[in-house]
């Protein structure tokens, strides 16, 4: 992993929310909302046993929680993912709203305090300059 101070907004969602993502995913799909078995949740989630048992553990992903609202938005989609296409789907809404609650600049912060207060992530939002061939 890089320097802390020198991680981008993209890395933070990478090594911190995502994880916290699947987290908070297969905890909901274990409860008996939907009462999945492990290696169900770990098919649905793209992961594996192991990393679906830590996570219903308590011993992955443990430094971000996100916001009442997030939640109520990862219950509402774990149902809907039962394929390859649903899982992508639902992760980037769930990303989506973790952007608009700037949970990345509330990790990046906590991380690197010297960061407290900046807003280079969202003074540098512009037209997109890529396409995919």
């Amino acid at each position: 992993m890089p320097r802390l101070s020198l991680l981008q907004p993209q890395e933070i969602e990478v090594f911190f929310i995502l994880p916290a993502l699947r987290r908070d995913l297969a905890k909901t799909m274990k409860e008996p909302f939907l009462h999945l078995d492990q290696k169900s949740i770990a098919k649905r989630l793209g992961i594996t046993e192991p990393a679906v048992s830590q996570y219903l553990n308590n011993k992955r992903a443990t430094k971000v929680v996100f916001s009442p609202h997030v939640h109520g938005l990862i219950r509402a989609a774990a149902p809907k993912i039962v394929d390859d296409v649903s899982l992508i789907r639902e992760t980037q809404f769930l990303l989506s709203a973790a952007r608009e609650e700037l949970v990345a600049c509330k990790v990046h912060e906590e991380l690197v305090p010297a960061l407290k207060g900046c807003k280079a992530c969202h003074e540098a939002k512009g037209p997109t300059v890529f396409s995919v061939k």
